[in-house]
């Protein structure tokens, strides 16, 4: 059996999502990716995915294996929560310290977490040593990291805005200079506007808006949500 290593140990459940462990958002894997690198002939093969418990992670691992039956080695590395709360790592066979240890060194370099990576190797017939070793699957894990889409995912509320026409050019000019995107718009006698406003902004907009409408703005928080950049809009995640 290979030697598993748990670096910490707080989380058994999805964790991260709490707007009081997280205000100012983490990096994590929106979407993964596979990169590979060869090394004296080894095939060093990443797989990186988004995850959200250990659980998602054990499986991702277990499918991976399954996919590779035929490999020589699985290495993995995977960190669970908003703060890093869970850390485990394995070389899966290869001697200790070369494999799931660098593997969890980009990771935490990259400041990523619910993410969780696999290197397979298919050996070469060379021996690399220990510093080669370190240096494949750390240089795997990067290929792999550049092949996802990472993002910074911020606590949001759906702020919900009711204004009449003369407030609204004013609105609209708070919400463009601070990027924020107009998630719906229903135009009446009023207007009545949902936008996705990041919870450490919430004050200073609301702030802003009652400032640029002379109070007339009216404005309800709805639901919280999770936010992040993608394609240059901040977007529902």
């Amino acid at each position: 059996m290979s030697a598993e290593y748990t670096i910490s140990d707080k989380a058994r459940q999805p964790v991260g999502e709490r707007d009081s462990e997280c205000m100012e958002g983490y990096r994590t894997v929106y979407q993964g990716g596979e990169g590979e690198i060869t090394e004296k002939k080894s095939r060093f093969i990443a797989n990186v995915v988004p995850v959200r418990s250990e659980e998602e992670a054990l499986e991702f691992i277990e499918a991976t294996r399954k996919k590779y039956w035929d490999a020589r080695h699985n290495c993995f590395a995977y960190v669970i929560g908003g703060q890093g709360e869970l850390k485990r790592f394995s070389d899966d066979g290869e001697p200790g310290g070369t494999a799931g240890k660098p593997i969890l060194e980009v990771m935490t370099g990259e400041g990523l977490m619910n993410t969780a990576i696999v290197v397979t190797r298919y050996f070469g017939g060379t021996l690399l040593g220990t510093g080669g070793l370190v240096r494949a699957y750390a240089g795997a894990a990067k290929a792999g990291i550049a092949a996802s889409v990472v993002i910074t995912k911020l606590p949001g509320i759906k702020l919900h805005i009711t204004t009449d026409y003369t407030g609204l050019g004013k609105i609209q000019y708070i919400l463009g200079q601070r990027e924020i995107t107009v998630w719906d718009t229903v135009y009446t006698d009023k207007v009545e506007m949902e936008v996705l406003t990041p919870r450490k902004e919430l004050k200073a907009v609301t702030a802003e808006i009652t400032e640029g409408t002379n109070g007339q703005a009216v404005m309800l928080e709805g639901d919280s949500c999770y936010l992040a950049k993608l394609d240059g809009k901040m977007q529902i995640v």
